[in-house]
Formats: structure tokens, C-alpha cells, sequence
């Protein structure tokens, strides 16, 4: 078949080497669907020309500088008469990432030729017919463990479903490549990954960004072996799971490392071991109904794996009222980011929140801006606005202890008034402020971060991607109906690494919704084509995604108690995208359960729907390619 790009191997070790000292060997087959984005606003742009030939473009992006480059390229324009704003999103999951684009450069052919306002919105159907979902995968495994059951060489193969051309395959590719071990220690390792050219519209980033795919293969072989040797798949798990220092297979050294800490969080928090117990014994005393419980660790690398993506810029002004106008290069699409850039200006400077206003993401104001995505837009751009912050603050400082009669001296800022060594000096805020005007001092700054240590050698397959790494653990208990095929989500409990949350109810939701988002995923959206590529799941009725009926009876996420990360702003984890991934738990909670009825049930094809359990609690799932020795 054609390929969109070279394949791509990374590797540590020679897993062919070793798979003569391995106990047991087992090897199988998965396939993992796509996922439809389905954000509230659909894809579109609002274009109008303005003077000099120039063009101000409204885009529902979340990469304002990719739609003001592409539209500059196709107008043949520079790009400094290309303006691009960005107020809010109704939702993007990554789905416009790359893909608002081609909207906007349309929408911008019209206006500049017409040089008239042009406004292009797609229909709900027409959005699901023309955008490109997540990739589906089909992989190919072996697994070896040693008689301890430590894992001791895995490889994979990878068969990624790209689409018709290049959207951002090459760049999930990397990121499937990266978490191909998820939070397992694997000391020889080979994963190579083929994107496959078809006829469906290119599929493009979707929170989790390749991950998922990549860990529900290792999850899959861990699952395969423990059933194999009639153990639950969790000994092998706890056996290898990370500790410090250990190295990831692309060479960057384990730090911080709170798995081990998470899973024995999870264990004692949500007594596990006598969940077990009590679901073995309800599945002996049920004969129609049955449980299956299953554990998901995650470990989720936080940077863009593209390293020069990783910098981010900020603008302050702070008016002579006092009032703080802040622009950065991020885009607020429910996530809850402005929230916490209001947090960081308002620590800086020791002010009430009221007085700072976020302004739209503008290319003029702030130009080069990294897309919003891979979880780093309050770690990039909430550094930035520290620096620009500071340095305000810092000149603020030298106001404050001229007025104080010092020529040094601990001077702070907090709660609107200046302190000196502690004590208050009766200098305000509002006060401080007139006085560094009527001074002349410079009331606005920029600031520019780049996240430091991080690099990684695409050649070499070895360097250090990633800033951090997000920890936690899930517990997932399913029932299914035997009768009917049809299941319920019973308890999903998490203990996730938040690092210092600077604020946990945006994380908490945040992650709560990742979590039925991963689920969703796992159960029941499943995206259905005909042979020419037409997309046939093409509206609501056809493509189910959770409602408030098959949310999880039970969703408990506990932070893990940890210090942070320095590389986090204000040591606040990431948490956009790595809670998604406890959702790849319920696939295996349901299979257990599953497997409770029907032992021989061997199939790892997700999503599992109500109609693929059916198959499976009787027998007509066959085994695809599954061979163990």
C-alpha cells in the first residue's frame, strides 16, 4: 500500500535478541478506531478586507499564526497583512489545530478577491463529512516475561490510518512512538510505525495525539499474557511499573517519577484487592450478570514533540487606573486557560483579579504563536506572562523603595499594597503605579519562554522530549448484562498527579471530562465508511457519543500528593490530555467482565460496543492473528 511518509522505527536494544531468555512469549493483533471531535462550534472564519491590501480574519483556530501563514501563502500576501484574532472556541479537542485552516484561507479567497466581509460556518453534517478524525491504528505485538514476570523485550508494529494526505500523522506518530511503554519499564524495545495513505479526509490531532493508540497495544499484550497465565493483568503491571532514574525507551531519563506512588494510591484508597475479591465472588453467584475490574496507569510526557514549537510569548500592559491588560499567544476553548493566566498576572503583581482583563489571542499583538495544544498552553504561555510580569514587577520594586526611603530593602507586592521586610509601608497599588508614570517608568513589558532541556534526535530516535511527565492510576469496575450485550460503567477511580494545582476545580473538571472523553472512545464511538471513503456514522443519530445516561455511576479523582514540577507553571501539572488515557481502562474492565462468561474471549477491538461484547460473550469474535508460545 502507499505511505504518507517513511517508517519510522524507535528502538533500545534488540528485543530479537533476547526473546530466547524470556519464559513466556505472546503475540497478537489490535485495532483502535478513530474518534470524531464533536466541539459545539463547528469549523469557521469570518473574513474582511481592510486598507493596504491587508485582511482581518476572525478563525475558530487553535493555531492563529498556522491560519495567518497559510492564508498569506495562498494570497500571496506577507504575513504582517494577514490578521488573525481569536476571542474564544466552542471546543477543538484538536480538531482545529490544523484543520480550521483550509476554512479560513477559503473564506480569505473570497474577501480578498470580492473585497467584500465573507463569513464561512459549516453545517453540523457537513463538519462531520469533511474534517478528519482520530487515527485508527491496526498493530501488531510480542511480548516476552521473564519467569518473575518482569517484561523483558516488547515489540510493535504500527499501521496508522493517515487519510488522503499529510495532516499532522508525521507529528502523532512521534507521540504514539514516545508512549509506546507507557508507564513500563522495558529494557529491550522495537516500535515501528507505517502511515498508510487512504481515501478518507486526513485525519489530524485529537487530545491524546497519538498516545492512546500506542498504549492500548501495550495495555493489550499485558492483557493477552495475563490471561494466558490466568493471573490478573495487574501483577504484571505493578511489576513493571517505572521507578526513578529508570530510562524511557527514546533515551530521557525517568524523573520525579510518581507511578509507583499513584498505583499504591489507588490501591489503598480504593481497596482493590478486596474489589477483586468481591467481584470474583458476584461472578460465581451470577450466572447473566457479570463484573470485570481493570487498573490503568499512565504516564504522559508534557512538551510538543516538536521542540521548536515549545516557546511562547506575552504582552502587559499595566494602565495608569491600575487595571492589567494581558495578551498571550493561547487560545480559551473551555479548557479554562484564561482563568489561570488571570491566576499568574495576579500573583505577579499581588493585585485582586478584578483588575486584569485577558485579551483576544491577536497575531499583531502577539505574532509566532504555538498552536494551543499537547497540553502545554498554561505551562508555555503562563511562563511567559511571568517574565513580562517580573519584569514590571521588578521596576515596580525600585519604585516602591525610592518612595520608602530605601535604597534596598525586601520589598513585595501582595494585596494591593507594597510591603518592606513584612511590614506595610502604606504605599498601594494605585499609588505605586502613578507614581512609576509620573516617573516615566516603562508600564509594559513582553516575555518570551522557551521551555529549557529539551531536545530530541529524530535520526538517532534518542534525546529528551519531554519537559515532565503526568502520573496516576485509574480503577475501573464494569457490568455487563450477558443477555443483552449492554453494559454500565460502575465506579471510575483516579488518583491523578495534578503537581500544585494552582486551581483544582478547572482541573478536577477538566479532568473529569477527559475521562468520559477516553471512554467514549473506548465503548461506543465507532465510525463507520462505505468502500469509496464516504463516512456513513455522519450525524448524532448515527454516531453515539456519552450521554448523561452512560456516564460512570461512580467518578472519584483524587490528587496524588506531590511537590510539582518547576518546569509546570506555578509547579501546576498539565491536565489536559493525560487523564483521557485512565479511559482505556474501561476497554479492559468490560473484556474481564466479558471473559467472566466466556473465558475464550480474546479479541482486542476497540471501541467495544454492546454489539462486539454480544459477539464475544457467545464465541463469534474469532481470533485475529492472536498466537501466544
Amino acid at each position: 500500500g502507499l505511505l504518507l511518509m517513511p517508517p519510522r522505527t524507535f528502538a533500545m536494544g534488540n528485543p530479537e535478541a533476547h526473546w530466547n531468555n524470556c519464559r513466556y512469549l505472546f503475540s497478537g493483533s489490535t485495532e483502535i478506531g478513530g474518534q470524531e471531535h464533536l466541539y459545539i462550534e463547528t469549523q469557521g472564519a469570518y473574513c474582511f478586507p481592510m486598507e493596504n491590501g491587508s485582511l482581518m480574519v476572525y478563525s475558530s483556530t487553535q493555531s492563529p499564526t498556522a491560519v495567518q501563514r497559510a492564508i498569506a501563502k495562498v494570497l500571496g500576501l506577507s504575513m504582517h497583512n494577514v490578521q488573525v484574532d481569536v476571542t474564544r472556541l466552542g471546543g477543538a479537542f484538536g480538531g482545529k489545530e490544523d484543520q480550521a485552516t483550509i476554512w479560513a484561507c477559503l473564506a480569505s479567497l473570497a474577501s480578498h478577491l470580492l473585497q467584500k466581509p465573507v463569513k464561512l460556518v459549516l453545517s453540523r453534517h457537513d463538519d462531520l463529512r469533511m474534517t478528519g478524525k482520530r487515527h485508527p491504528y491496526s498493530s501488531d505485538f510480542k511480548i516476552g516475561l521473564s519467569e518473575e514476570l518482569k517484561i523483558l523485550a516488547y515489540e510493535v508494529t504500527y499501521y496508522q490510518n493517515g487519510g488522503a494526505v499529510n495532516d499532522l500523522s508525521p507529528a502523532i506518530s512521534d507521540r504514539t512512538l514516545f508512549h509506546t511503554t507507557n508507564a513500563y519499564f522495558i529494557p529491550e524495545v522495537k516500535a515501528t510505525l507505517y502511515s498508510c495513505k487512504t481515501n478518507l479526509p486526513p485525519n489530524t490531532a485529537f487530545r491524546g495525539f497519538g498516545g492512546p493508540q500506542g498504549m492500548f497495544v501495550i495495555e493489550s499484550a499485558i492483557a493477552k499474557a495475563a490471561k494466558e497465565l490466568s493471573i490478573p493483568a495487574s501483577i504484571i503491571q505493578e511489576k513493571n511499573l517505572l521507578k526513578e532514574n529508570d530510562l524511557f525507551y527514546y533515551g530521557q531519563k525517568a524523573r520525579q517519577v510518581n507511578i509507583r506512588k499513584s498505583w499504591k494510591a489507588a490501591f489503598r484508597e480504593f481497596r482493590v484487592l478486596q474489589k477483586q475479591k468481591e467481584i470474583k465472588t458476584f461472578n460465581q453467584e451470577n450466572k447473566l450478570i457479570k463484573k470485570g475490574v481493570a487498573l490503568m496507569p499512565v504516564t504522559f510526557g508534557i512538551s510538543f514533540t516538536a521542540t521548536m514549537l515549545n516557546q511562547a510569548r506575552a504582552l502587559v500592559h499595566v494602565y495608569t487606573d491600575g487595571s492589567v491588560g494581558v495578551s498571550t499567544g493561547v487560545i480559551e476553548m473551555g479548557q479554562g486557560v484564561n482563568t489561570k493566566m488571570v491566576q499568574v498576572a495576579a500573583k505577579m503583581f499581588g493585585i485582586d483579579a478584578v483588575r486584569i482583563k485577558i485579551e483576544s489571542t491577536n497575531t499583531t499583538r502577539v505574532a509566532n504563536t504555538s498552536p494551543t495544544a499537547a497540553s502545554t498552553g498554561a505551562d508555555l504561555n503562563g511562563q511567559a506572562l511571568m517574565v513580562a510580569c517580573k519584569a514590571i514587577v521588578q521596576r515596580l520594586k525600585k519604585v516602591a523603595a525610592d518612595i520608602n526611603g530605601k535604597k534596598t530593602g525586601k520589598i513585595e507586592l501582595h494585596d494591593e499594597q507594597v510591603f518592606d521586610e513584612g511590614k506595610a509601608t502604606g504605599i498601594s497599588w494605585d499609588k505605586l503605579i502613578t507614581e512609576a508614570y509620573s516617573r516615566r517608568v516603562n508600564l509594559t513589558e513582553t516575555g518570551h519562554y522557551a521551555t529549557p532541556i529539551i531536545y530530541f534526535d529524530k535520526e538517532k530516535g534518542q534525546g529528551h522530549p519531554f519537559a515532565y511527565h503526568v502520573y496516576g492510576t485509574a480503577v475501573i469496575t464494569a457490568k455487563v448484562d450477558c443477555l443483552r450485550g449492554t453494559y454500565e460503567m460502575e465506579e471510575v477511580q483516579i488518583i491523578h498527579d495534578f503537581g500544585k494545582s494552582m486551581n483544582p476545580v478547572i482541573d478536577t473538571g477538566q479532568a473529569e471530562g477527559a475521562v468520559v472523553q477516553g471512554i467514549g472512545y473506548m465503548t461506543m464511538e465507532e465510525l463507520a465508511y462505505d468502500k469509496s471513503g464516504k463516512l456513513l456514522s455522519n450525524s448524532l443519530s448515527t454516531y453515539k457519543v456519552p450521554d448523561i445516561y452512560s456516564l460512570p455511576k461512580v467518578l472519584v479523582i483524587k490528587p496524588l500528593k506531590a511537590a510539582g514540577h518547576k518546569l509546570a507553571v506555578l509547579r501546576s501539572k498539565a491536565v489536559g490530555e493525560p487523564p483521557l488515557m485512565y479511559g482505556l481502562g474501561a476497554y479492559f474492565a468490560i473484556q474481564n467482565a466479558v471473559r467472566a462468561f466466556n473465558p475464550g474471549f480474546d479479541a482486542f477491538d476497540a471501541p467495544i460496543t454492546p454489539e462486539k461484547v454480544l459477539m464475544g460473550l457467545y464465541g463469534k469474535i474469532k481470533n485475529k492473528g492472536q498466537k501466544n508460545s
